[in-house]
């Protein structure tokens, strides 16, 4: 794309809003595109594609990684800040009739993913023009990130790439289907939880249902431990910690009259507190062998440590509702609680400072959607507030930086 000529010589401010507005349309048509055409965590290469392919033209200086994601840079002097976005999709079928529902079997961006990608690339164009201009007070820095939804996220493959080199503060937003349109969400301190994987395989003598005296029940110790470790957990943890396990499949024989000899569980830990966080993995591991004990069954645990939760800083937070004033005025953003939800913007914030909003993207009105269904829908008027509050973000805390 190329940046329009006509757009004359002002603020930064100014110069956001035009130039989003100018590609409001072609915004709109790249989101529609990304929507139908999902990929799954570190398969992203047509979205990254697209991303290049965007920014083509334009004085970002840009650069693939070897294994997934898109780092751009513009600017020469002075502070950087950092402004991110996820590529993935999620492996659910897109359940809704629109027009540009997903073309691929099994996978549906119903996330909000594409929303975050197109909102930054709206941002990456406004912000060029910004630089062109001679307005932009510092460096800006793209991270267009893969694998947000398996742990521990390609967050961490990105650091390792060199993404918050020289970065002295982060944003981004996220989706949020329970917020109108026209609202983003902002809290200090903690807005996500810890989010781990675990997985338990029990193995032991099965046999027939009328002689479980003969055999290990294997069953009965799954449902034992179904139930058992998210009380005990919370007995063991501090309980402002928010400990909580949630099961996510569950399966054990194949007959009503057959005690089988394997069975499992999976689901996440979830927590809001990273101190708790830190202890989660050991006790699990010490509850799941005590629970299953009196059966004399074998138990195999898998613990994947997943992401930490997001804290955002209160001067990036501060920077954040300047940007969203700037754009929606004072009323555009409302305070939001710390959910269990599990991101992995947290590992970048474990480094740097910086902050996440969420952002409104319910039509006033109508339904309200939830994150990761196959059936959300998006009110696409977030598109450009998402662009041009990025943006925003980006010269307040570059206008801000000391020195």
């Amino acid at each position: 794309m190329s940046i329009p000529e006509s757009v004359p010589e002002q603020s930064a401010s100014r110069v956001v809003s035009e130039v989003v507005g100018k590609f409001s349309d072609e915004l709109l048509e790249l989101r529609r595109d990304v929507h139908a055409h999902p990929e799954l965590s570190w398969v992203e290469s047509r979205t990254t594609d697209l991303v290049l392919r965007t920014l083509q033209g334009t004085g970002w200086q840009t650069r693939r990684v070897p294994g997934g994601g898109v780092l751009a840079d513009i600017g020469t002097d002075g502070a950087r800040v950092a402004l991110r976005a996820d590529l993935d999709a999620l492996p659910v079928d897109d359940l809704t009739s629109d027009p540009w529902r997903s073309t691929v079997p099994g996978a549906a961006h119903a996330c909000g993913h594409d929303v975050h990608i197109v909102g930054l690339l709206g941002a990456a164009l406004a912000l060029d023009e910004v630089h062109a201009r001679g307005l932009l007070p510092g460096r800006v820095r793209l991270v267009f990130q893969p694998a947000e939804e398996v742990m521990p996220g390609g967050a961490l493959h990105l650091i390792e790439a060199g993404a918050l080199e020289g970065v002295d503060r982060i944003f981004g937003l996220h989706c949020d289907p329970s917020l109108d349109v026209g609202r983003v969400g902002l809290r200090v301190g903690p807005l996500t939880g810890a989010a781990d994987a675990l997985s338990v395989r029990l193995t032991g003598k099965g046999g027939h249902t009328s002689r479980p005296h003969l055999t290990q029940d294997l069953t009965f110790a799954l449902g034992k431990l179904l139930t058992e470790l998210p009380a005990i957990l919370s007995r063991r943890l501090d309980p402002r910690a928010g400990a909580s396990v949630v099961w996510g499949r569950v399966h054990a024989g194949s007959a009503h009259n057959v005690i089988p000899g394997v069975g499992e569980l999976a689901g996440t830990v979830r927590m809001l507190d990273a101190v708790a966080w830190a202890e989660a993995e050991q006790l699990v591991r010490t509850l799941v062998s005590q629970i299953v004990a009196p059966y004399g069954v074998t138990a195999e645990v898998s613990y994947q440590r997943g992401v930490p939760p997001v804290v955002n800083d209160s001067r990036s937070t501060a920077v954040l509702a300047s940007a969203v004033e700037s754009v929606l005025g004072e009323p555009g953003h409302v305070s939001t609680r710390q959910s269990l939800g599990g991101e992995d913007f947290g590992w970048y914030l474990d480094r740097v400072p910086g902050a996440m909003g969420r952002l409104g993207t319910r039509t006033p009105g109508g339904p309200t959607y939830d994150l990761h269904q196959g059936n959300l829908r998006v009110d696409e008027g977030a598109l450009t507030i998402a662009a041009r509050v990025l943006a925003e973000a980006a010269v307040t805390a570059l206008d801000s930086h000391p020195g």
